[in-house]
């Protein structure tokens, strides 16, 4: 497939990017430093600011696209207007991927709004770090909003509670809106193991317009 990956030289976008180029797919990489992409056949490097408020100028890099993945860290979590950033940003993806005709969107989303009970969510629970916060608050807002959208076809995919460097095995669970926790009480998964089941999804979907999530 043409993809456009957003944020790709970040944490996850890194795991994805190189998940994506391993199976075939042709990526054009969206990034504020295309510097730090590696050389690849399959890739090409597009240098892009998001959240300037412009889906025009945005557009213009997703149009063709048959999916566009969004992996975009508004400055890092010490950026004091993060939360504002981050739901500016994929207000502005979203917007861009409708002018341009784009017909998928996945998310890489976060895991403060997975529930640990009905009700519940990660987020809302005594001691969450104060330092995440505001990351967490404004990727719920934007799946939230996600959720009254009715042109995209979208897909959110919340890794589980420790996101961690590590090996791709290949073999995890895949939730709901639930977090996944194993038989000690762990809820964790390998960035590499995300990027699989990212590119799972885009390959063969199964979360059309949802939210899910993985763990070992």
């Amino acid at each position: 497939m043409n993809l456009v990956l957003i944020g790709a030289t970040g944490y996850v976008g890194r795991a994805v990017l190189e998940e994506a180029l391993a199976r075939g797919h042709r990526v054009t990489a969206v990034a504020r430093n295309t510097d730090a992409l590696p050389a690849h056949a399959g890739l090409t490097a597009k240098a892009a600011t998001v959240g300037s408020g412009d889906p025009a100028a945005l557009a213009a890099v997703l149009r063709g696209a048959d999916a566009v993945i969004a992996s975009f860290n508004a400055g890092g979590w010490k950026n004091p207007n993060l939360g504002a950033d981050t739901v500016a940003g994929y207000a502005q993806i979203v917007a861009a991927a409708k002018q341009a005709g784009v017909p998928r969107l996945l998310v890489v989303g976060g895991a403060g709004s997975l529930e640990v009970a009905p009700g519940q969510q990660v987020l809302d629970q005594p001691g969450f770090p104060d330092e995440y916060r505001g990351g967490a608050e404004a990727m719920r807002s934007v799946l939230n909003t996600l959720r009254e959208e009715r042109e995209l076809d979208w897909s959110f995919l919340s890794p589980a509670a420790h996101l961690v460097p590590g090996e791709r095995t290949g073999r995890f669970r895949l939730g709901g809106d639930q977090l996944l926790v194993d038989a000690d009480g762990e809820s964790k998964i390998s960035v590499q193991d995300y990027a699989v089941a990212l590119i799972d999804e885009l390959e063969q979907p199964a979360h059309s317009r949802t939210r899910f999530t993985l763990a070992y």
